[in-house]
């Protein structure tokens, strides 16, 4: 299957913020709308609705979001899903659940991975997994999740993630469904946090320099 994703160029500087609704405790923090939430839930709409047309309908399916920034992806990705299976000649049974990984420290992958969430996931077994992320960066902490899943033995796993980043640390991991190819820069908003931060603002939006000393882990 070829792939398909929207590709933000490497040289698109973005949308002004004084353009869009900016929560103002983060106005001087912000450089600029790289991905504004309406084309966000757009893109989300369609990848919802390949994996809809190319999911075995004799298996049930376990949806499974990684916490905490694939949340709002995962939410908004769910309700088009179940927009389908209300509305379409064939359906899914769908189930939902949880885990947490933990990778960063400010705007930099420590390298290791840690689970540090997810109830018992042996009931995966047998079913066909969806994984839901907001980001692959280097695809490390997705290639070991998807070793810990496949020891509860799935029929099948796929994922879903928003954002997938052109790093030359990329380990050439590639998720099955992609929103959008974005250049090698640090991305907040729409659940993607920094430090916790950011998670309440509605667009993807590319912090500046400012944001970073004041949210940063050494910062008061």
């Amino acid at each position: 299957m070829t792939q398909c994703f929207v590709k933000i160029p490497d040289d698109f500087s973005g949308y002004p913020i004084d353009q869009f609704c900016i929560p103002k405790h983060y106005e001087q923090d912000l450089e600029s709308v790289i991905i504004p939430k309406g084309f966000v839930l757009d893109r989300t709409e369609r990848i919802a609705r390949d994996i809809f047309e190319s999911l075995d309908q004799s298996k049930p399916t376990a949806a499974l979001c990684v916490l905490k920034g694939g949340y709002q992806f995962f939410n908004d990705l769910l309700h088009y899903l179940r927009q389908l299976n209300a509305n379409s000649n064939k359906s899914c049974q769908l189930s939902i659940d949880f885990i947490r990984l933990k990778s960063y420290t400010d705007d930099q992958s420590t390298g290791n991975v840690k689970v540090i969430g997810g109830d018992d996931l042996s009931h995966l077994s047998g079913k066909n997994v969806l994984v839901v992320e907001d980001i692959i960066d280097t695809g490390r902490t997705m290639t070991k999740l998807l070793a810990i899943l496949n020891q509860y033995n799935p029929h099948s796993i796929k994922v879903a993630s928003l954002l997938v980043k052109r790093t030359k640390l990329s380990c050439g991991y590639r998720p099955d469904y992609i929103g959008f190819e974005i250049p090698d820069k640090f991305l907040i908003g729409y659940a993607l946090d920094f430090n916790e931060y950011f998670r309440d603002l509605n667009h993807i939006c590319v912090i500046n320099e400012e944001g970073k000393a004041k949210y940063g882990s050494n910062s008061n």
